[in-house]
Order: C-alpha cells, then sequence, then structure tokens
C-alpha cells in the first residue's frame, strides 16, 4: 500500500512536512506519520516511492534502539515507541496503512539548523570547493578530488532550512553558535560529529561507506537536554555508497535518491515543480532504499514490518 497522504480525524493536524504528516496527541507528545511522498532540490515530486515511509521509519529506530545506543548508552532521543499512540481512537482501516510507518514521539523545541557532517567531498560541498576552496566558507586542503575523503577527518557543517520551495542555506559553524550560542552549539557539534563516526564504523564493516547525512536535535527546556530528533541516517538524509564500488573520483554506487536526483538533472528538472518521474527511475530508488534497508538492517523490510 502506497501511501501520499493521511487524514487521521482522531487527531489534530499540526503539519504537513515534505514526507511527514505530523498529528498532536497531547501536551507532551506527537504522532509523526512517514508519507511515501519524496523531494528531491527540496521540491516535492508528484510521485511516490512505494514503501519508502516505512523504510525510513523502520531503519531510524533500527538506528536509536539497536546500533547507537553501543556507542552512545546514556543518548537522548524523541522516539517513545513505534506504532500508535494507546489513546487515540483511531479507525481500523486507518490504523492499518499506519503499521510501520508512525512513531510517537515526544514534543521538544527544535534547535533551528540542521548538523550536516560530511566525510567525503561532494555534493553542494564540492561545487563550493570548486569555485573558492572552501566548504561552508571553511578553507580546505588544495587538491581534493571529488568523492575524497577529508584529509582531517569528517567536518561539521551546518545549514539553515528554509521554506517550502527554497534552498536550504549551508552556513559557517561560527553563524550556528551565534543563533543558539556557544554550549548549545558545541554540544550539538560534538554529538553529532560523534554519531557520524559511530554509524560510519558500523556501517563499514557491512560494507557501506557513509559519504555525507544530517541530524536535527531539539532542546528540552525543562532538563536543558540535547535530544535527537526526526529521522537518522536514512537514505532521505545520507549519502550511502557501496564500498566495494569506491574510488576516488567516480561516483560509486549509491543506495539513497542520488539516481533520482541525477535523471532530473540530467533531464534540466531540478528544483522545478509538479515533475512526474518516469516509472523506471521511481522503480530503481525504490529498489536502492529497499537494499540498503537489508544491507544495514541484517533483514527484509516485508520481515521487519512481520515483526511489529
Amino acid at each position: 500500500m502506497t501511501i501520499e497522504s493521511t487524514d487521521l480525524t482522531s487527531l489534530s493536524l499540526l503539519r504537513k512536512g515534505k514526507v511527514r504528516d505530523i498529528y498532536e496527541v497531547n501536551k507532551s507528545t506527537l504522532l509523526l506519520v512517514a508519507t511515501d511522498r519524496i523531494s528531491a532540490f527540496d521540491f516535492l515530486l508528484n510521485n511516490a516511492v512505494p514503501d519508502k515511509g516505512k523504510i525510513l521509519t523502520l531503519l531510524t529506530h533500527h538506528w536509536i534502539s539497536n546500533v547507537l545506543p553501543t556507542y552512545f548508552p546514556k543518548l537522548k532521543h524523541h522516539i517513545i515507541s513505534l506504532g500508535l499512540p494507546a489513546e487515540s481512537s483511531l479507525r481500523a482501516n486507518e490504523k492499518k496503512g499506519l503499521i510501520g510507518r508512525a512513531m510517537v514521539v515526544r514534543k521538544c523545541t527544535m534547535l533551528p539548523f540542521e548538523c550536516i557532517v560530511r566525510g567525503y567531498i561532494t555534493g553542494s560541498a564540492w561545487a563550493e570547493y570548486k569555485k573558492s576552496g572552501t566548504v561552508h566558507g571553511m578553507p580546505q586542503p588544495a587538491g581534493l578530488r571529488h568523492g575524497q575523503q577529508f584529509p582531517g577527518g569528517p567536518i561539521y557543517t551546518p545549514a539553515i532550512k528554509v521554506p517550502y520551495g527554497g534552498r536550504d542555506e549551508n552556513i559557517h559553524p561560527a553563524r550556528a553558535r551565534e543563533m543558539v550560542g556557544d554550549r548549545l552549539a558545541e554540544q550539538m557539534e560534538k554529538l553529532a560529529l560523534g554519531l557520524y563516526q559511530a554509524a560510519y564504523d558500523w556501517a563499514l564493516e557491512r560494507g557501506i561507506i557513509i559519504a555525507d547525512t544530517k541530524f536535527e536535535f531539539g532542546h528540552d527546556e525543562d532538563s536543558d537536554e540535547i535530544i535527537l530528533a526526526d529521522e537518522i541516517l536514512t537514505p532521505d538524509c545520507s549519502r550511502f555508497w557501496s564500498a566495494s564500488d569506491y574510488v576516488v573520483g567516480q561516483a560509486p554506487k549509491s543506495f539513497d535518491k542520488r539516481f533520482l536526483c541525477d535523471w532530473l538533472t540530467e533531464n534540466g528538472l531540478s528544483a522545478k515543480v509538479g515533475i512526474e518521474v518516469p516509472d523506471e527511475v521511481i522503480a530503481r530508488t525504490e529498489s536502492n532504499y529497499h537494499e540498503i534497508f537489508q544491507r544495514l538492517t541484517g533483514q527484509t523490510l516485508e520481515t521487519a514490518l512481520a515483526a511489529l
């Protein structure tokens, strides 16, 4: 079943994002529902990718529940449970469509920028580097090649999220500190780099390079804690490369939406509204998402769903 939108009459809809529909359960909790909508270059496409929302949800839960606690036993995150809130009165047909794609999460004040960690120079970082020798305004060593690992290790490159239809703004870490203060900014940077390195090491053992990824954090004002929020380490917010295919200067096989973005770019359709993508491009994207899910979790999506 492909879900492009939801209409849960027993809960209050707070917001529809590019992928997630967000409902209020009570004053302290939300229900996040990951649909199968897909965006590229910050615009929604007319197509949906079957099972995408389930893959994003269950992969995020896998990282939070099975992987990251080994490295960060005291990691604070916003997930309360997979599935539906006990106090909701959803209809049977609504519940059926939400299996595997819904999470109950705690409310928190989201901090105003994404925490991107880049282990390899590609994407917008490569475009900036070719022009100025910098990444997010930070000078980088001369002579880097496309797809090369940063010689000094992963770098922290925050970005400001902008309203729908605009491109996120890459910023220098100094500007991030100006936005939230030194203490919170330093905590976010340290945690983002640590999470990336832990995930990178774990994925590499399974033949996957995490070239870059983004994290989002909330702030619990009562406990004054930083909370990992939103999706993490999914093919929607990360570049996953095949380690066996990796060669500096060449585009390795990827298990994310790079294939889709490349098709749009090659056809002059990037950053445009109302694009209908050919079925074969959607099918290839769907296949990539399923493959990365299986390689990182050790099980098929069908097996994971059967266990819920």
